[in-house]
């Protein structure tokens, strides 16, 4: 089974950012879902919930533990952040623009339009509608953009984009039912509650802060009153009986006239002072704000990228800072108000800052173009990527997280491979240069260029690391580079037609090459890069990928099939015709049907699985398939995304869109006066002359198996695609037999018949019962059971030390394990036939987890080393000044004695 482990490549899309109730993680909306960036232990994970389009707000509950998620659309829904699991649906038939929890968790308000929504907060009761509105505020005239509330959620303020900003009272107060402010020129973008007070800040786009002070306290609220239905009474007597007290009903409940009822004074707010941002008259929107109450620190983020901190009510400016050159869409303050966090939409970039030390505590940004390739390490620690922005970035696989962008090309990256050390990293580009990356020191140390200017469309490095080739688009050519020297060593002619994919072979030095021209070469590496065979192709070559042990050949053509090829006889073994697989949907500017346009799409990447027996394809599809390739069918379909704000996801047009003269999508929304539609402007999809807005359509821009494995990822238009194997949920037991059991295991343990133990524990195939049995074990007595081991439970085992290996804090005593498994069983492993295909991703998992240690142990040990150094030279100075003191005193003492001596009379 494969179930989604996370989205890399992409931190921040829009929407508002939220910190975690410790302060320590932030949850940031990246398309349709939602990522959670624990900053402490420097891990991300992307929630398993997705909504139907990008969403827009999300609203945190103050003990953490719940969220409500909106998309563009207004549908949300409710999520647990403790069980990552979908609670309730609920549809607000409108775009909402903001939501918030009040304090005590017991409300929470929602704008839409120019209405604020107050709903009763889900409880810890199970409800059959979790979302019970309770009122509903009016009074603004446009849309409603921000809320804050009170600390002891009594009141809470919205603000609009009509310059108003209205207080509400959340309860029934007498003196309080809402009270409206003016005093802006522009949109408001941010009112916040001073602490434990009424007193308001308000601030607007054009960059002006209102301060406001209320006359009233919090304390000084009156709760109204509920009134019964008075009796009916006589016309004369009626203002008498409203001033006399009334005992009304059995209980003698009092109830006291109006004039005896002294009249609540409605609250009042008045202008304190007002500041501006934009002293020096530049025009520059403001565009997010938050405010800390208990710290009173204003942070106002900036179209053009620059950041504010203003200590209020003072207004005293403590920091300007320039982040980037995007507005700034989203910004949020801890519960400590250390950390702030902002986000820019336009680069999808996401940071924290640190404002006392004046310091990034997470900087991190993806692709904002298409990814177009990606690479595994070769022991699946990192992945590689490079995107039309011509960056390349290389992510750690356990956190998630990039840790370092090469920014050298000037054009489009296609194509990204590591060399078989895994400390290189190699990306051709349409700039017309194959550049190579040093993972030590971080730095592009070889180019490879061309004679003439080519634009390299794909890449291949062969197994030794050594050779470099690049296919191009334009010319036809391959060309071949030599990675010691950086000389170009060939150019291989003879495709006629562009070369879409180059492999070489894991095995041989042999190169396979694909080309439009409707063929596949292979090119002897050894034999003065000669063509050794010719395969022909019913359509052009888009893909082609070895098998990992280099016996078999696969291929991905134009017209949607998938071959399978015997390198060494060039004979076809097989096809798999994926057309009907890649279910294409209709685009909205499409005017045939989706069945009619998926004739057209191929698969676009493929790449065999670690053991070799399946196959993954992608393309210009929404789906990845996965085939047997012995069997030669399919096995299982992945939809990669469900995610409506992307183009071509559904397979029928919406049928609200379609009117007497076709779909509305198609109807150009030019300013014509009635004489026609008018010519678009070239980049213009549709509608207005200066528009450039239009919706990315989804597709797999390449696809690669971890070697380990455990997952496999795929570059999207939604980002990087990580899935990973779950194997906790599934019972797969192995030869069971009626007395394999738990039961019988644990006998086989207090027998100390270790051996048998732990077969029986793999038979039983349970991974706590593994590891309980694995512990069990002396450490003295590792060799002796790896000794007696069968033969088809070693390689059982090995996987089973490589699984917990990276994860348990016992290293020493899974280390023995591994160390002995490999000398005694290395051997014979290695001569059987099925060595690479079976043992090797286990191999190079357990190098994985071996490394990963090695990299966190090294540098605490270096840490170690130099304190100790440090403590050793401290202590050797103050022994050697020691040893100078003690000398000083024994010359003193002797000077002494002598000065004695001498005046002694003779």
């Amino acid at each position: 089974l494969k179930y989604f482990s996370n989205l890399l490549g992409a931190v921040y899309r829009q929407g508002n950012l939220n910190f975690s109730k410790d302060g320590n993680a932030v949850v940031s909306p990246v398309g349709n879902r939602v990522s959670v960036f624990d900053l402490k232990n420097n891990t991300s994970e992307t929630l398993p919930i997705s909504t139907t389009k990008n969403i827009t707000c999300v609203g945190l509950s103050p003990d953490g533990n719940l969220a409500v998620v909106v998309d563009e659309d207004g549908a949300a829904l409710l999520v647990s952040l403790i069980t990552r699991a979908i609670l309730h649906h609920f549809h607000f038939h409108k775009p909402v623009n903001s939501i918030r929890f009040s304090p005590d968790g017991r409300k929470f308000v929602v704008t839409k339009e120019n209405v604020a929504l107050m709903y009763h907060a889900p409880g810890k009761q199970r409800e059959f509608n979790a979302f019970v509105l309770d009122k509903s505020y009016y009074g603004p005239y446009d849309e409603t953009t921000c809320i804050d509330w009170t600390d002891d959620s009594k009141c809470f303020v919205v603000g609009s984009k009509d310059m108003s900003t209205w207080v509400y009272g959340a309860q029934r107060w007498a003196n309080l039912i809402y009270y409206s402010l003016g005093g802006h020129k522009d949109v408001i973008v941010g009112c916040f509650f001073e602490k434990d007070s009424l007193d308001l800040y308000t601030v607007s786009q054009d960059g002006t802060l209102c301060v406001w002070e209320s006359d009233t306290e919090l304390d000084g609220l009156v709760l109204k009153k509920s009134r019964d239905k008075p009796k009916p009474v006589r016309q004369g007597d009626e203002e008498e009986d409203i001033e006399e007290e009334r005992i009304e009903g059995e209980e003698g409940e009092v109830i006291r006239g109006k004039a005896e009822t002294p009249k609540e004074k409605n609250v009042r707010y008045r202008q304190k002072s007002r500041h501006f941002f934009n002293k020096e008259g530049d025009f520059n929107n403001l565009t997010a704000a938050a405010y800390h109450k208990p710290t009173h620190i204003l942070v106002t983020g900036f179209a053009s990228g620059i950041f504010h901190l203003h200590e209020l009510p003072e207004f005293n400016l403590i920091h300007s800072l320039s982040i980037s050159d995007q507005r700034i869409s989203s910004v949020a303050i801890n519960s400590s108000g250390d950390w702030i966090g902002f986000g820019c939409s336009g680069m999808g970039q996401l940071l924290v800052w640190e404002w006392q030390s004046e310091s990034y505590v997470f900087k991190q940004q993806g692709h904002f173009n298409n990814m177009a390739a990606l690479a595994y390490s070769p022991d699946g620690q990192y992945i590689v990527t490079g995107g039309d922005d011509g960056k390349v970035k290389v992510w750690n696989t356990n956190s998630g997280l990039c840790f370092v962008t090469f920014t050298e090309h000037t054009s489009s990256v296609t194509n990204v491979t590591f060399t078989s050390s895994g400390f290189v990293i190699v990306s051709a580009s349409l700039d017309g240069t194959v550049r190579a990356f040093d993972l030590h020191r971080y730095r592009n140390f070889r180019t490879f260029t061309s004679p003439r200017p080519a634009q390299f469309s794909c890449l291949s490095v062969d197994v030794s690391g050594e050779l470099v080739s690049a296919g191009a688009q334009d010319s036809f050519e391959i060309f071949l580079w030599s990675m010691q020297t950086g000389r170009l060593l060939e150019v291989l002619g003879g495709h006629e037609g562009p070369v879409s994919c180059l492999c070489f072979s894991p095995v041989q030095s042999i190169l396979a090459s694909a080309s439009w021209d409707r063929t596949i070469r292979l090119w002897d590496m050894l034999d003065s890069w000669q063509v050794k065979e010719t395969l022909p192709l019913t359509s052009d070559g888009m893909s082609v990928t070895y098998r990992p042990d280099g016996q078999e050949l696969a291929v991905a053509t134009l017209n949607g099939e998938i071959s399978f090829w015997n390198p060494h006889t060039a004979t076809q073994t097989g096809s798999v015709s994926g057309r009907h697989d890649l279910e294409m949907g209709r685009k909205e500017t499409d005017k045939i049907t989706a069945k009619q346009s998926a004739k057209g799409k191929s698969f676009k990447s493929l790449c065999y699985s670690a053991d070799g027996e399946s196959i993954l394809a992608g393309g210009q599809s929404k789906f990845v398939c996965i085939y047997n390739v012995k069997e030669q069918m399919l096995m299982k379909k992945f939809e990669i995304s469900c995610n409506l704000s992307f183009d071509a996801m559904e397979e029928f047009l919406d049928r609200r869109k379609m009117t007497e003269f076709g779909s509305l999508d198609l109807v150009d929304e030019g300013a014509g006066d009635g004489d026609g539609v008018n010519i678009s402007l070239p980049g213009v999809r549709k509608g207005d002359m200066s528009s450039r807005h239009f919706k990315p359509e989804i597709r797999v821009s390449s696809l690669r198996f971890s070697p380990t494995g455990r997952s496999w990822a795929a570059t999207t238009t939604e980002g990087l695609l990580v899935y990973s194997l779950d194997g906790s949920l599934v019972f797969d037991p192995y030869d069971l037999d009626l007395d394999v059991t738990p039961a019988s295991i644990r006998k086989q343990l207090r027998l100390q018949e270790w051996a048998s133990a732990i077969v029986l524990a793999f038979r039983l195939n349970e991974k706590a019962l593994k590891q309980e049995v694995l512990e069990t074990v002396p450490h003295d007595q590792i060799p002796v059971v790896c000794g007696s081991l069968p033969d088809i439970y070693v390689e059982k085992l090995l996987g089973f030390v490589a699984a917990c290996l990276e994860k348990s804090g016992h290293l020493q005593f899974y280390m023995t394990w591994a160390q002995n498994l490999l000398m005694l069983h290395g051997q014979k492993l290695k001569n059987r036939f099925t060595f690479v295909m079976s043992i090797l991703p286990t191999l190079q998992a357990l190098q994985k987890s071996i490394k990963r240690h090695f990299d966190d142990l090294s540098k605490l040990c270096d840490f170690n080393m130099y304190n100790i150094r440090y403590a050793e030279a401290l202590s050797k100075q103050r022994g050697v000044k020691r040893a100078a003191e003690e000398d000083k005193d024994e010359e003193e003492e002797e000077d002494e004695e002598l000065s004695e001596e001498m005046s002694e009379p003779k």
